[in-house]
């Protein structure tokens, strides 16, 4: 991707990409975004688990890890840097700073709802009803990004809606010990707005590339991630030291059930992982839509629930697994659509070539 990077000035010359390049350049964002969000979810509910109890922190700890993302933009090559600050078609500093900074208020509110939510529910259930951000995403694609709305998206936003709705109605849904019903459904109702307002936000980013940055080079999809990530850890920042919860962080490291390192390292590792999950959506995002990376995200979500299970020893009573089975077909059923949409691309393709080819013929 980095190599490519100076190739990259639009989404069209992703269809210069032999199949295979474009499926791997792919892949490797799927895997960023499932194994990022799966361990992120299990660490988020493991430091609950034991005896965290700071939603600050817990908001604080998904944009934190931004610093490790500078890594790559290093190594990237210097007139690439160049381009895209110097480039005619680029917005001024001001505009992308505004831009940058509403999306960073909207990435701490998202991460806080998220943090509530995770607190009152067990990480299968919590999973299970974020994997409703297809349905909102399917809306806002075709509001704010023209995404076509065909029979098989549907189908699958209507399937993973029915999902949650399983879990929603379901009377043995299961939180954390010592949450009561109230609790349960404050959770619920948090997570279900975090999954509209990531769903409003990954929409957001894309037209963000499309109308205002104008430019999608990975480089610029870091500095979105980045600087977007350092307004949401400075929302957290002021909302942990205003809210008073920075007082008793000392304590709750005293009280951590396994231990002060362990304390240390599950922030850490959380960080870090929020940040790995980060760098497969925005890929995901100019590489192919926000709604397939909304998509990926569902399958993670959906696969989360199993490793609850190993990890947490979750119950996956019937509904569960109805509802998990059912996030899995609404997958299924968009994955069939981008098939047969990258097949028809490359068909029109293949043929506008062809055309080209037989016009010069013709002129010769």
């Amino acid at each position: 991707m980095l190599i490519q990077d100076e190739n990259l000035t639009d989404r069209s010359p992703f269809l210069k990409l032999r199949r295979w390049q474009w499926w791997l350049l792919v892949a490797i964002n799927i895997l960023f975004l499932i194994a990022g969000q799966a361990a992120a979810v299990l660490l988020g509910r493991f430091y609950y688990d034991q005896g965290g109890n700071s939603t600050w922190m817990a908001t604080f700890v998904q944009t934190a890890g931004f610093p490790i993302l500078c890594i790559p933009l290093i190594f990237l090559h210097p007139s690439q840097k160049l381009e895209t600050s110097t480039s005619s078609t680029y917005p001024s500093i001001k505009i992308v700073a505004l831009l940058y900074f509403v999306l960073g208020l909207l990435v701490a509110g998202d991460n806080m709802l998220y943090s509530v939510g995770l607190l009152y529910l067990s990480a299968s259930t919590y999973s299970l009803i974020c994997a409703t951000q297809l349905a909102f995403n399917a809306v806002f694609s075709y509001l704010l990004n023209s995404q076509k709305l065909t029979a098989l998206i549907l189908n699958s936003v209507v399937i993973l809606s029915l999902s949650a709705a399983l879990i929603a109605v379901n009377e043995d849904s299961d939180g954390p010990s010592g949450v009561s019903k109230g609790k349960y459904l404050v959770g619920f109702i948090c997570t279900l707005g975090a999954s509209a307002l990531y769903s409003l936000l990954l929409s957001l980013m894309q037209l963000s590339f499309q109308k205002v940055l104008r430019k999608e080079t990975y480089n610029v999809v870091l500095e979105m991630q980045i600087y977007t990530s350092l307004v949401g850890t400075c929302v957290s920042t002021v909302g942990m030291f205003g809210s008073g919860e920075w007082k008793g962080l000392q304590d709750e490291m005293k009280g951590f059930k396994s231990g002060r390192v362990s304390y240390v390292l599950t922030l850490v590792w959380t960080a870090v992982s929020w940040q790995v999950c980060a760098v497969g959506v925005v890929g995901l995002i100019f590489a192919v839509s926000s709604l397939f990376s909304n998509v990926i995200s569902t399958l993670s979500l959906a696969i989360t629930p199993l490793a609850a299970l190993l990890v947490f020893h979750d119950e996956m009573n019937g509904v569960k697994v109805i509802a998990m089975l059912l996030a899995l077909c609404g997958f299924c059923s968009y994955i069939y659509q981008n098939y047969l949409d990258d097949t028809k691309a490359r068909k029109s393709e293949s043929q506008s070539h062809t055309d080209d080819v037989i016009q010069e013929s013709h002129h010769v």
